[in-house]
């Protein structure tokens, strides 16, 4: 999202893209230790690996995927203590003859690895390699497969705000760029595009309000009311960066809109409890970009609900997650009685902005990182656009050469700047 651009910025410096070849998996393989020990114990006994050097990584680099995967059902149990995230995948090679070819998925450190299986049948420790880094599966079948992973995760501990995260008792997500392999291992990068089916099961007391991307297909209690779930599908393909998850217990205004073809949208802001008084301008902010994104663009959203969330503790500004936009709440929360008319202004704005990714940046998203500016300088057009019809045009393209000036020419912005000496000398 707009609000988070920097802070991606500075993560994809450090970290660049990653592109794991099959020869990077194999890679993985030559320096692993733990071939012989099972999977859960393989996760907690990798063996300390130095950082190595930032390695540069060239566009000329960039290869396709060896697998794709068409359908993705993750099914989450959250717990106080620990996170079960079951992670069943279609997997299916896209390469052509008769040789297997390793299977790379992207990990982190802190995912547990408990189960993995193929087809059914539990993969022996041979038959994998695991490291800091992620886990190789070094022959996988050569037809279309399913890949069962079981991973359990702490988010109460998880200080980087990267994955999945616990914050003031909310479960939350931020998975831009590199975040979801912090939840299980899996292809981690934005060419690799899936149909989302999710499952969340949490304490109903705790937590009342489950979301997750795409439409809410079922729901229900579990154990006597003690427990209760949410099953959430989302239609539309889409890479793993823009996975959300929110379990809390928040606040929700509600609205609808009624698209150019006649469907009704339902409308939801989700906030902490003692800001729902502050969301109303939010709304209506949100109902006009739909409407102008329709009349300008020709651009209808393209599911049943939408939803916001805006908590006090996200570590981005805000992050555009398809059909579950989540904010920090100085975005979008704003009274008469605080506000000034550039919180209005910057609130409207960033509303726009995160809701014309839903095309500019997810339906329509980067094959790789280094396609960041494309898809939000499209949609930085695209809301200025929006802010300019709402608002004075002119005062908007002067704020915005303004900032452009600010961060591009710093040594202009001091006290001692002088202008350029006139023909007279002045």
């Amino acid at each position: 999202g707009q609000a988070g651009a920097a802070a991606r910025r500075t993560q994809q410096r450090a970290s660049a893209a990653t592109w794991p070849s099959p020869a990077h998996g194999l890679g993985f393989a030559a320096r692993s230790t733990n071939r012989g020990h099972s999977a859960a114990s393989s996760a907690s006994a990798a063996p300390a690996v130095a950082d190595a050097p930032p390695k540069a990584i060239y566009l000329s680099e960039y290869a396709a995927p060896d697998y794709a995967f068409a359908k993705v059902a993750l099914d989450f149990n959250l717990g106080e203590e620990r996170t079960v995230v079951g992670n069943t995948v279609s997997v299916e090679p896209t390469y052509t003859g008769g040789v297997s070819r390793p299977l790379f998925l992207n990990g982190d450190p802190c995912v547990e690895l408990t189960s993995i299986e193929v087809d059914g049948k539990a993969l022996p420790p041979s038959a994998f390699v695991l490291t800091p880094k992620g886990l190789t599966i070094t022959a996988p079948p050569t037809e279309p497969f399913t890949l069962v992973i079981t991973t359990v995760i702490k988010p109460q501990d998880n200080t980087e705000l990267e994955g999945l995260y616990k914050s003031s008792g909310n479960f939350c997500t931020q998975c831009e760029a590199e975040g979801f392999r912090r939840i299980t291992f899996f292809q981690d990068r934005p060419d690799v595009m899936s149909v989302f089916t999710t499952t969340i099961t949490a304490d109903k007391a705790l937590y009342p309000v489950l979301l997750s991307n795409g439409n809410l297909v079922d729901s229900g209690d579990l154990d006597g009311g003690a427990r209760h779930f949410t099953v959430w599908e989302d239609p539309f393909v889409k890479p793993s960066y823009l996975f959300a998850l929110v379990a809390g217990n928040l606040g929700v205004i509600e609205d609808t809109f009624q698209t150019c073809s006649g469907r009704d949208v339902a409308l939801r802001i989700y906030v902490e409890h003692h800001n729902l008084d502050k969301a109303d301008f939010a709304m209506a902010s949100l109902i006009k970009s739909m409407a102008w994104d329709e009349e300008v663009f020709g651009l209808e959203y393209d599911l049943d609900l939408f939803n916001i969330v805006a908590v006090d503790d996200f570590n981005m500004g805000a992050m555009e997650n398809k059909s579950l936009n989540i904010f920090n709440s100085r975005l979008i929360l704003a009274t008469p009685q605080t506000a000034t008319d550039a919180d209005y202004a910057a609130i409207e704005g960033v509303v726009a902005h995160e809701y014309f990714h839903n095309w500019t940046g997810n339906r329509v998203t980067c094959r790789d990182w280094f396609q960041l500016s494309l898809k939000e300088g499209l949609t930085v057009y695209r809301d200025q656009e929006f802010s300019s019809d709402m608002n004075s045009r002119g005062v908007k393209r002067i704020g915005d050469v303004s900032r452009v000036r600010a961060a591009q020419f710093p040594q202009d912005a001091g006290p001692m700047v002088r202008g350029e000496p006139g023909p007279a000398g002045g």
